[in-house]
């Protein structure tokens, strides 16, 4: 039978663009796919557009949204370490080298113990997928079967995801590294297999995926890094996850290590720089590598809080859209310290106004040497109850239209892009998630910013006890969505999450109560 969802939708549609759609009607398959969707549909019409459709009442479960209740496509974390949540919130005081030594490689080579990987990652995967994470790209640690743990619990949490364990084979701790380039190339191909040998859905939708994960360049040898480009050559849908240019003194130490030019030109001489590759932070990046990873079609995974956290730096995501380069975001837990995309978000919008402030001060002094453009919000949200928002041209790789991002403050549209549709194209799945379309499959979250019903003291939200003191009309409906959408953006958590939604299955989110 299918399911029918009838209420207020936001829906991506571009870095500019979104809809919000208060009586929007959305059928899911009962293998969890979208198979038509109205997105206006007044109440009286309900049973006229399901006839229309060859459905009656009584052939499909009707969900009906609450007020204060609205539906967005599931949230896209491009980059997390599951190995190192147990470290959250420690070691802000250094920057990363420091931070590695001290902090995350002690807590990573725990899970050498099989058992304590068992004990810790149930808790990991069921706080990120709370969190309103539909698809997840993990970082194990460099231990085959705590990895193979890692993705077994992901897998039967029903979550979207890629799941990799680290190759690092030099410039680690004596008690924290891979012997040999073979052990690391023959435990990451055992893990490969592991994971495409998991059992599918019911469907046959395959979920989890294999993510070849160099930990970044420092941590690899050229021959462990050549091993790997052979493996990737050989398997060119097999995506692949890394570190790129998150420090000065990272960037500086790998084009010492590898005698090259840049950072990016280092993971391209391997041959792992493709449309599959997920490069997290960037904060360093040259426009020379900007054009470079748009070339290639590889994307990046926007880490601001860890950036913050770290001290590492503000990515210029403004410049790296207007060379073309594909963005999402990313918790980089324990780098970044909440698990939730939410924080990002927020980070984000403050990083870009930052890098705005700064580009003006710099303009006004004179004494910028690099890109100078003006800090103006740039380009307003276009949002509408029907297909009439404004559409941006797509950027084609390596593609610039300068000052059309650089150096601007992101809007409501560019971050709920960068936080959904932008971050599956990051992961090469914009053809099955990030928004609401026919035949995508339905990951989504059933968000609620009710007072009295979240318990999130920070979301002055729906309350029409103290709020409602006219009739609603189509315009004022809209707007409240748009309102709505907005703060729970940027005061929203987990207690606003009722549900969370993977290939129409819920599986996580307050409602989500599963048989003990």
């Amino acid at each position: 039978m299918c399911t029918v969802y009838y209420g207020p939708v936001i829906n991506p549609q571009s870095l500019t663009d979104y809809l919000a759609l208060p009586q929007c009607l959305i059928c899911v398959s009962p293998q969890g796919n979208i198979e038509w969707l109205v997105e206006d549909v007044e109440s009286t019409k309900l049973n006229d557009v399901l006839s229309q459709h060859d459905y009656a009442p009584s052939d499909i479960t009707l969900i009906r949204l609450d007020d204060g209740e609205f539906l967005m496509p599931g949230l896209v974390d491009t980059h997390t370490h599951a190995c190192q949540v147990p470290n959250l919130g420690v070691g802000g005081e250094l920057e990363l080298l420091q931070w590695l030594d001290n902090y995350t490689f002690p807590t990573e080579a725990r899970f050498k113990d099989v058992a304590y990987a068992k004990r810790t990652y149930p808790h990991v995967v069921r706080r990120i997928v709370n969190s309103g994470t539909t698809t997840c790209c993990y970082y194990g640690s460099l231990h085959l079967e705590a990895t193979k743990v890692l993705a077994s619990l992901v897998h039967t949490a029903g979550q979207r995801a890629f799941v990799g364990k680290c190759n690092m084979n030099r410039n680690c701790p004596p008690n924290y590294i891979e012997p040999s380039v073979k052990e690391s190339v023959d435990t990451t191909l055992a893990l490969i297999n592991y994971i495409e040998e998991l059992p599918k859905a019911v469907d046959g939708e395959t979920l989890i995926h294999p993510i070849l994960t160099p930990r970044f360049a420092i941590s690899c040898t050229e021959e462990l890094l050549t091993r790997l480009g052979e493996v990737a050559q050989s398997n060119p849908e097999l995506a692949i996850q890394t570190h790129i240019s998150e420090n000065k003194s990272e960037v500086e130490l790998v084009k010492s290590l590898f005698k090259t030019n840049s950072y990016a030109e280092t993971y391209d001489k391997f041959h792992l720089l493709r449309n599959n590759t997920v490069l997290a932070h960037g904060v360093q990046l040259t426009e020379d590598e900007m054009v470079l990873i748009a070339k290639r079609g590889s994307g990046v995974a926007h880490c601001p809080t860890s950036n913050f956290y770290l001290s590492s730096g503000m990515a210029r995501v403004g410049m790296l859209l207007d060379h073309g380069v594909k963005v999402g975001l990313g918790t980089d837990l324990a780098g970044g310290y909440s698990p939730s995309i939410l924080t990002e978000i927020q980070h984000a919008s403050i990083a870009s106004k930052m890098l705005a402030i700064q580009a003006v001060d710099n303009k006004k002094c004179k004494c910028n040497g690099g890109h100078s453009e003006s800090s103006s919000s740039g380009e307003e949200d276009t949002h509408s109850r029907g297909r009439h928002g404004h559409k941006h041209h797509e950027l084609q790789g390596g593609e610039k239209q300068p000052g059309r991002f650089t150096n601007q403050k992101l809007s409501i549209a560019t971050l709920l892009y960068l936080a959904t549709l932008g971050g599956a194209e990051v992961c090469c799945l914009q053809d099955r998630i990030g928004s609401f379309e026919q035949g995508k499959a339905f990951d989504a979250l059933l968000v609620s910013v009710r007072e009295g019903d979240t318990g999130n003291p920070a979301v002055w939200g729906y309350n029409p006890d103290r709020d409602l003191t006219h009739g609603v009309t189509a315009q004022s409906a809209d707007n409240s969505l748009v309102e709505w959408l907005e703060r729970f953006l940027f005061c929203g958590d987990d207690r606003n999450i009722k549900k969370v939604i993977v290939q129409g299955r819920m599986i996580g989110g307050r409602d989500y109560h599963p048989l003990r």
